[in-house]
């Protein structure tokens, strides 16, 4: 069981990056409009196109991974990408992390070690 876990790890940390690579895209969007300008910036955006394809990736593994493992032990496992997005905020956003989600990180990695077993 513990290949899923890994599997699970590469798919959250896809999710994390799209989830990444969308928060640096939206930074440097014009204000949303119905304009040609507006969706002519959106789709030239490298950073939108990186998070697309992160998404998609994280798509495909997550369809072989709920059908090759139980739905019980896998969906739970998507809660990793709560770690990787925490971590994210702290690398590269420079957010402040509290004790408490730091506490909160450590439940989610020990309830998916438990589920894994």
């Amino acid at each position: 069981m513990w290949k899923v876990v890994i599997l699970s790890v590469i798919q959250s940390s896809l999710l994390a990056g799209g989830q990444v690579f969308l928060k640096f895209a939206l930074q440097k969007m014009l204000p949303f409009g119905w304009t040609r300008v507006f969706w002519g910036s959106l789709l030239l955006n490298w950073q939108f196109a990186c998070s697309g394809l992160f998404f998609g990736a994280s798509s495909v593994l997550w369809m072989y991974i709920i059908k090759n493992y139980p739905l019980s032990v896998a969906y739970p496992m998507i809660s990793l990408s709560y770690v990787f997005g925490l971590l994210a905020a702290l690398l590269f956003f420079h957010e402040s992390v509290s004790v408490t989600k730091w506490v909160g990180v450590g439940l989610i990695i020990l309830g998916c070690c438990i589920i894994a077993k």
